[in-house]
């Protein structure tokens, strides 16, 4: 009896361990498709802003250098004088150049006598031959050649004293176009040349600043976005809470070898004299796009090893689909590719997502 108890025991104990194990097996969850999010892409008009450093230059500016070696003579100007196209600003003394030029002179004066002698001799000759027998041709051939020798003499006589000439007006220095004196490196006695030490430094610097040059360099990627008239709004740190406004006149139609970007230029009227070259500025520049383009969410875009792509949702399955990116604009951005209207694309897409992967 004893025995038969024991057994029975057992076996409720083996079935009570069997049913257990059965309700286990039958609570195990069954796997199913993860949950992706998806959207719908559209095609839309995206209107971004671009903020790039730029510098503010004269619209002329120039450097003025001795053309002969002398000394300062005169000073007529100053750092910060209003000049005149044509003003005087300095005057340059070169003993040297004055002593050349009175030698000119005088090799000049001594050909036009030359010059007159033998040609009045040549003309006696002529008016004499006319009578037959009187002078042999060859004579008169001899004057005329002498007659023609002493007037290229004296061309040249001439031509050696306006170049002197010339160098003297080289030491009167003046205004190539109205501006500022904005450097001035010399004083009174200084020796001044086209060579030498009196040649490392320009005498003058001046400026054009009623009119600026605005000048930016725009990225390869946003080149195609501006155009000659556009207007365009910039800032200085010199001058916070205020704007100012400039069209693009010049683009320079080619891109820096170094920097890969395009040089613009804009003119800047600066009658009230507020803004000065070398300021910095910030310019504002409008991506504006002349047609509709595919914008996504940043996170729908996966850049890989393996390149730049988007998921594409195909029946259910997810395609990889290469794009190319565009101008990014807060959490979105353009795309290009083979894409269609109202594609269905993942929202967060990641390289974790293999091609296949079926999507609830």
């Amino acid at each position: 009896m004893k025995n038969n108890s024991i057994k029975i025991a057992i076996l409720i104990a083996g079935w009570f361990l069997a049913g257990c194990s059965e309700k286990k097996e039958a609570v195990k969850p069954v796997e199913e498709a993860p949950v992706i999010e998806t959207f719908t892409v559209k095609k839309e008009k995206l209107s971004t802003e671009l903020r790039m450093p730029a510098e503010l230059i004269g619209f002329q500016q120039v450097d003025i250098y001795a053309k002969v070696s002398s000394y300062v003579k005169e000073l007529k100007v100053d750092i910060g004088s209003q000049v005149k196209k044509g003003q005087l600003l300095m005057i340059l003394e070169a003993p040297e150049t004055s002593s050349q030029l009175a030698a000119a002179a005088s090799r000049l004066h001594s050909q036009e006598a030359v010059y007159m002698s033998s040609s009045s001799t040549y003309k006696r000759l002529f008016e004499t031959s006319k009578v037959e027998g009187t002078i042999s041709r060859n004579d008169l051939e001899l004057a005329q050649g002498r007659k023609d020798s002493d007037y290229a003499q004296l061309q040249a006589a001439k031509a050696s004293y306006k170049e002197v000439q010339s160098m003297m007006g080289y030491l009167q220095i003046r205004a190539p176009f109205d501006g500022i004196v904005t450097a001035r490196n010399v004083n009174l006695g200084a020796y001044v040349g086209p060579a030498g030490k009196g040649s490392d430094l320009p005498l003058f610097t001046i400026q054009q600043q009623d009119k600026l040059r605005l000048s930016v360099y725009v990225p390869e990627l946003y080149t195609g976005y501006l155009n000659n008239g556009d207007e365009l709004v910039f800032t200085v740190k010199s001058l916070l809470g205020q704007t100012f406004k400039a069209k693009i006149a010049r683009k320079s139609g080619a891109l820096d070898a170094k920097l890969r970007s395009e040089r613009v230029e804009m003119d800047v009227l600066n009658t009230t004299k507020k803004l000065l070259p070398g300021m910095v500025a910030e310019v504002l520049l409008p991506l504006n796009s002349k047609d509709s383009t595919f914008v996504v969410p940043k996170s729908a875009v996966v850049s890989s090893s393996e390149g730049i792509y988007v998921l594409k949702v195909d029946n259910h399955k997810t395609l990889r689909t290469k794009v190319q990116k565009g101008r990014e604009f807060e959490e979105r951005i353009e795309i290009f590719g083979d894409i269609v209207p109202n594609a269905k694309l993942v929202k967060t897409a990641s390289e974790e997502i293999k091609d296949g992967t079926e999507v609830k």
